[in-house]
Formats: C-alpha cells, structure tokens, sequence
C-alpha cells in the first residue's frame, strides 16, 4: 500500500493523499468540522449540517470492505432524496483551504471523484476521462470545465510517493 502523508500542492493546498487509516478519518472529519463515529470496526460516519442553508448530509466511509473476495474501500453520502455511494475509492484530497474533501477512484484512464463540503454540499463526477482533468481547461465545454477543474488535483498524485523514503 501506498504511503499516507501530507502534501503541499497547487498553490498551497495541503492534500492528505493515497491510504485510508483511523488517523486519515480524523483528519477527514477536522476538514469537514465534525467528530467521526465508529459504527463498527471499519466503518465511521461523519454528519454535516449547514443550518444557514438548511442542508445536511451523513457521510460513512467503509475501510477494507471484503466482496467476493476483494477489499475496497467505498465511501457513501445519505442527503435529502440523495444516495451516492463511490466503490472503489483508492485515495483522497482534504483541503482545509476549499473546506472539501475529495474521494476518489480511478480504472484505467477514468477517474471519479466524490466532493464533501464542509457545508454539507456533495457532488459526483463518475468516469471522467483523463483528457478531461489533463488538458486544457479553457478549451472545454463550460459544463466539463468544471468537472475538469475539481478533479484535475486527482492527476497530481504520485504513485510512488512516500514520506517513508
């Protein structure tokens, strides 16, 4: 597995990348401003709630989910008429700067990306090509621009990095 660490990027946005432990889940629940619950042994959930905006929204995190023989990790948001749930998820970007934190997975050439606010806000971005989070921003589609922009932190990771070394 890869190692976890901190990570000054674009601009000094301080990134927690790459490896889900119980110490990534505090630093996910000091991001979004609220106290992760265990629900179990690799289960936590994490509950927003943005009362100015009458918003809320739970956020679970399962570690090491064992199907059909493989382990994943998977990260699921209950909102108002809202269920989302990001299999898969093989890393994640918590900025106190942009008070989100962004889950994500990739396969092959596709990455998607699962954004919580601290403000009890959510967005999914499911299979966005690379070419999308690599290229040129300002050529794309307005709609895509902004997929392409809040994704494009995902593609800065090195898969060789670690603090270890």
């Amino acid at each position: 597995m890869l190692a976890c660490g901190l990570l000054a990027c674009h601009n000094q946005l301080f990134c927690m990348i790459h490896t889900f432990t119980t110490e990534n889940i505090t630093t996910i629940a000091q991001v979004l401003g609220t106290a992760a619950k265990p629900l179990g042994e690799d289960v936590f959930r994490l509950e927003l709630k943005d009362p100015e905006h009458d918003r809320k929204l739970a956020l679970e995190i399962h570690l090491g989910l064992t199907v059909q023989g493989e382990t994943m990790n998977m990260v699921s948001v209950y909102a108002s008429n809202t269920f989302l749930q990001l299999h898969n998820c093989t890393a994640f970007i918590a900025s106190d700067i942009l008070h989100q934190v962004t889950f994500f997975g990739k396969s092959g050439n596709k990455t998607s990306g699962l954004i919580v606010e601290k403000e009890a806000g959510c967005s999914l971005y499911a299979n966005v090509d690379e070419m999308i989070t690599q290229g040129d921003f300002t050529q794309l589609p307005e709609d895509i621009m902004m997929c392409g922009i809040a994704l494009s932190l995902t593609d800065t990771m090195d898969d060789n990095f670690s603090f270890d070394e």
